[in-house]
């Protein structure tokens, strides 16, 4: 666990690999109650029997699923400590480049990549890459853009 208390430990970690972190399933419960919430049931992701037969062997989650799972999966590898605010402020880029199946189990690298000065705080900018553990290439690989306000 890596844990971040001013700005100039995020400056220090510019370039610095974290991670990887525990692994975490990835059932067909939730790949439904994001369907359910989104709106997106399309087969590959929410029919069993009928995804058995396409083109993935069977259900895969959803590529926004995997992206929205980084909250859950940042927490085993870094936190801000002292800060009295963390803001998502958006996304640079995001690739799904492997699908996830329903039942694999999903994993964590970040990589600090910029620190600068923004709006009374700091601007994180920080390549995630998820992988799954029934793949060799990356599930998601997305750079996130954070502000994180110190005490």
């Amino acid at each position: 666990m890596r844990v971040f208390s001013s700005a100039a430990d995020l400056a220090d970690a510019v370039g610095q690999d974290i991670g990887p972190g525990p692994w975490h399933p990835v059932e067909q419960a939730r790949v439904d109650t994001f369907a359910a919430a989104t709106g997106d049931d399309q087969w590959i992701h929410t029919d069993p029997a009928r995804a058995a037969a396409g083109p993935f062997g069977g259900t895969i989650a959803h590529g926004y699923l995997t992206l929205s799972l980084l909250p859950l999966l940042v927490r085993d590898l870094y936190r801000f400590e002292g800060a009295r605010m963390v803001v998502n402020y958006g996304l640079d880029k995001v690739r799904f480049p492997a699908p996830v199946p329903v039942g694999a189990s999903v994993r964590l690298s970040a990589q600090v990549v910029s620190v600068a000065e923004a709006g009374g705080g700091v601007q994180v900018t920080a390549r995630m890459t998820v992988e799954s553990d029934r793949s060799a290439k990356p599930c998601c690989v997305a750079e996130t853009v954070t502000r994180v306000f110190f005490s």
